[in-house]
């Protein structure tokens, strides 16, 4: 047991008892932590869902149900879901931007293994050809189509 009160027995205000499931994962010296926590799953479900596990996964099972009520309080309605869907459309934005990147250094790859005398509708259909084969390539491995017509060339 820590010295004193775990942090949820104090918001409880209760007797820490030796063998608290909270102290080891909610010390005193970071009260929030168990009223974030408490706010959202309530402090018998929390217990619960602790005792529930083995030992050695209750550390990590306090930590993500801590950075699940942060994010539900920050973000009502979707929580830490927000926060994934935000990052896979980042994903998704990035994949796009490489796979333009890419059929940009092939083209320029191919035209400069090429004579000179391309013209340029020749050199943009080249690359629109190009992007729509490596948006099928993406739209197979990814599930989403990246392509996205263009006329910078």
């Amino acid at each position: 047991m820590i010295s004193g009160r775990c942090a949820a027995c104090k918001y409880l205000r209760r007797r820490c008892p030796s063998d608290c499931i909270f102290s080891p994962y909610f010390p005193s010296n970071n009260p929030q932590r168990f009223a974030c926590v408490h706010r959202i799953y309530g402090a018998s479900n929390v217990a619960k869902m602790l005792q529930q596990l083995p030992a050695h996964l209750r550390a990590e099972a306090a930590n993500s149900l801590y950075y699940e009520a942060q994010s539900r309080t920050q973000d009502p309605v979707y929580g830490c879901v927000g926060v994934i869907s935000l990052l896979h459309q980042q994903i998704h934005s990035v994949e796009s931007q490489l796979a333009k990147t890419e059929a940009e250094i092939a083209v320029l790859n191919s035209l400069a293994q090429e004579p000179a005398q391309i013209q340029e509708h020749e050199v943009e259909a080249a690359f629109n050809n190009f992007l729509l084969e490596q948006d099928i390539i993406a739209s197979r491995r990814f599930g989403h189509s990246t392509y996205i017509s263009s006329n910078f060339i």
